[in-house]
């Protein structure tokens, strides 16, 4: 009773915080808007200068902080469950490199030159393409094999990455693919909220629905199958759904690593261990993230356009080395 009161009072915690720092990414910002003006531009109709900053620039932001955050902490959460790997991420799949390259293709062929919705559509495609060439490579194999195969994609991935960054003749268009890489939500629109929104809900309502089963592999496959769970389908559910949320949330953000494997490694001791549990509290934590990394990355060097996945980096790769080696010395 006492566990499950601490759970709930988790879960009302860290949705107070995203819900205060989601108010905070609209209300803040280097035009230097007083914060019941700019909450009140939100609802308004008027067109003016004020409005547009609001309804065209911060609120997509914001919205696409929140949705990119949850989706790299569930995803995660969700690939750590099924692997049975606390190293695993959506990068370990081979879903975030894939869609960096798509992206990387789209910018290198001037196809996002020419088309405005061109980048977001690559990526999208290009973690589609991943999850079949998985699928195909891993066939009805273990959790290894999805492994292994998510680690060759990965690999060819950020090889032909290097390549079309090697060969570019133009160097703004290098420079371009760099900054893109890096991840930010700066200069967003409500069209990609829109184009990736119903990826990211989908592959969600997949992500969601393996509470139970991962629950039971915790005791291992072939407990968990003799308690009812279908393998195959938990396998199905946990690539496609990290393919679609995290390939349409690399679309237009960019690749923003750490959040998905630092996030679940914080919140596992306070959900009692319980997958089932971990996933929406990783998902609201990972909100919280996002949100509270792209306010700083606001008032951080404002004038030098600090990139998001640099400031993630930075939180994410000390954090995950401290747990390292409190991993380390508790085996001691």
């Amino acid at each position: 009773m006492m566990a499950s009161r601490g759970y709930w009072l988790l879960i009302g915690g860290l949705t107070f915080l995203t819900f205060v720092l989601f108010v905070l990414s609209l209300a803040l910002g280097p035009a230097g808007i007083a914060f019941g003006e700019s909450l009140s531009a939100l609802f308004s109709g008027d067109g003016g200068p004020i409005v547009l900053i609001m309804q065209e620039i911060r609120l997509p932001r914001a919205i696409l902080g929140l949705l990119t955050g949850a989706t790299l902490g569930l995803s995660g959460a969700v690939l750590q469950g099924f692997l049975r790997n606390p190293l695993a991420e959506p990068g370990l799949v081979g879903i975030s490199s894939s869609a960096s390259l798509g992206a990387v293709l789209a910018i290198y062929t001037g196809f996002s030159a020419a088309f405005p919705l061109g980048l977001p559509l690559a990526a999208l495609a290009g973690a589609l393409i991943a999850v079949i060439v998985v699928q195909a490579l891993a066939g009805s194999g273990g959790v290894l094999t999805v492994i292994l195969a998510g680690v060759a994609v990965s690999s060819f991935a950020s090889a032909m990455t290097s390549l079309a960054l090697n060969l570019s003749p133009n160097p703004f268009a290098a420079l371009e693919i760099m900054f893109w890489m890096l991840g930010s939500l700066a200069d967003r629109s409500m069209t990609h909220v829109w184009l990736a929104t119903p990826f990211i809900l989908a592959g969600w309502l997949m992500l969601a629905s393996l509470g139970r089963s991962l629950d039971a592999l915790t005791l291992g496959a072939d407990a968990a199958a003799s308690m009812g769970v279908d393998l195959n389908r938990t396998r199905r559910f946990a690539i496609l759904g990290t393919a679609l949320s995290v390939g349409a949330a690399t679309a237009v953000a960019g690749a923003i690593g750490f959040v998905g494997l630092v996030i679940p490694h914080i919140l596992r001791p306070l959900t009692g261990g319980l997958q089932s549990r971990l996933l929406p509290a990783s998902a609201l934590g990972g909100a919280s993230m996002i949100l509270a990394a792209d306010i700083l990355v606001r008032f951080v060097a404002p004038g030098r356009d600090l990139k998001l996945g640099v400031l993630t980096a930075i939180v994410g790769a000390p954090f995950f080395l401290w747990l390292v080696w409190k991993s380390r010395r508790d085996l001691l």
